[in-house]
C-alpha cells in the first residue's frame, strides 16, 4: 500500500465509523455526560491555580523558541540518549517506525510485548505490525486493555474506552474471564490487574509512547495514573519508546512547567499519579 493510498484507506474509516458513533444514541448520551464532567473538572483545576495563565504562556514559550531550533535539540536528544547507553533510530514515516520496531523485536526473540497507553503506537499501526510478525503485544492501560479485547480503536487521547458503559465493561471483562463478574468499577479492575501482572512479568520488551523528552539528559519522561508506564519499563529487559519529533524540551528545569499544565489540561488533576524519569539503561554500580 503506498502512503497515499494508506491515508485515503484512513480517511473513509474515519468518516465510516464517525457516521456509526453520531447514529448510537447510547455513546452520545455516555460521551455528552463524561465531556461535561471533564470539563468542569479542567476549569475548576485551572481556577485554582492562579499563576494558571502565566504557566501556560511559559509554556508555549519554551515549545516555540523549542520548534525554532529543532533540529538542534533533537540532535543534542540524540547525542544525550548514546551517551548514556541507549539506542536512537529515526523513522521516516508509519512503516520504517513499525519495521524498527519488529526488527528490535526479533533481535532479542520475545514473543510477547507489554505496551504502556501511546496514541503514537495507535497512529502508526504498531500492533498489527507486531501481531504480522508472530509477536502478542498487550495493552497494559485499563481503557487499552478493554478495547483491544474488543477490536475497537481508542475514542478519546486521554480516556481510550470513554465511549464504553460500565455494563459494556463488565461483559468484554467476563468474557475474557469465562465467568460473570461483578458489575462493579473496583472488581473489574481488580481482575484486569491480576491479568496484566502476568503479562509485565513474562514479557521480554515493553513498548511506551513519550510525553516529553529531554535533550539536555536523553531522559525520557511517561506519565500516567495508573503505574503501568513505570511496570513496562522496568520489567521487560528492553525498552523501546516511541515519540514525535514535537515532543522534545530543551532542558530537565523546564519539564515542571508542563508537568503543572498537563495535568490540569488533562484530566483536571494538579498532579498526575505517576511521573517517570528514565535516563538510560542502569549502568555499572547503579541499584536500580
Amino acid at each position: 500500500m503506498t502512503q497515499t493510498d494508506y491515508r485515503r484507506s484512513e480517511h473513509h474509516e474515519f468518516l465510516d465509523a464517525s457516521r456509526g458513533a453520531m447514529a448510537d444514541e447510547n455513546l452520545q448520551r455516555v460521551l455528552g455526560k463524561l465531556g461535561e464532567t471533564l470539563g468542569r473538572k479542567n476549569r475548576e483545576a485551572w481556577a485554582a491555580f492562579p499563576a494558571s495563565d502565566a504557566m501556560r504562556a511559559r509554556a508555549r514559550a519554551i515549545k516555540d523558541a523549542t520548534l525554532a531550533d529543532l533540529d538542534k535539540h533533537l540532535e543534542t536528544l540524540e547525542a544525550s540518549v548514546l551517551a548514556r547507553g541507549g539506542h536512537v533510530h529515526w523513522a521516516p514515516d508509519a512503516a520504517s517506525a513499525c519495521a524498527h520496531v519488529v526488527d528490535i523485536v526479533r533481535q532479542h526473540k520475545a514473543a510477547k510485548v507489554v505496551k504502556s497507553k501511546s496514541m503514537t503506537t495507535e497512529e502508526i499501526h504498531l500492533n498489527a505490525a507486531l501481531q504480522a510478525a508472530g509477536v502478542e503485544p498487550i495493552e497494559t492501560d485499563l481503557g487499552e486493555f478493554i478495547i483491544q479485547l474488543l477490536g475497537h480503536r481508542p475514542s478519546h487521547i486521554v480516556g481510550p474506552a470513554l465511549h464504553l458503559s460500565k455494563r459494556e465493561v463488565a461483559e468484554t471483562l467476563s468474557e475474557h474471564a469465562g465467568r460473570q463478574l461483578p458489575e462493579d468499577a473496583t472488581e473489574l479492575a481488580r481482575y484486569a490487574r491480576a491479568q496484566l501482572r502476568d503479562h509485565f512479568a513474562t514479557a521480554q520488551v515493553g513498548v511506551t509512547g513519550v510525553n516529553f523528552a529531554v535533550a539536555e539528559t536523553g531522559t525520557i519522561v511517561l506519565i500516567t495514573n495508573e503505574g503501568n508506564g513505570r511496570l513496562t519499563t522496568t520489567l521487560p529487559r528492553v525498552h523501546v519508546a516511541i515519540m514525535g519529533m514535537e515532543k522534545v524540551i530543551p532542558k530537565l528545569a523546564d519539564l515542571p512547567v508542563f508537568l503543572q499544565v498537563l495535568a490540569r489540561a488533562a484530566t483536571g488533576q494538579k498532579l498526575s499519579v505517576y511521573t517517570n524519569l528514565c535516563t538510560g539503561p542502569r549502568r555499572p554500580g547503579e541499584v536500580d
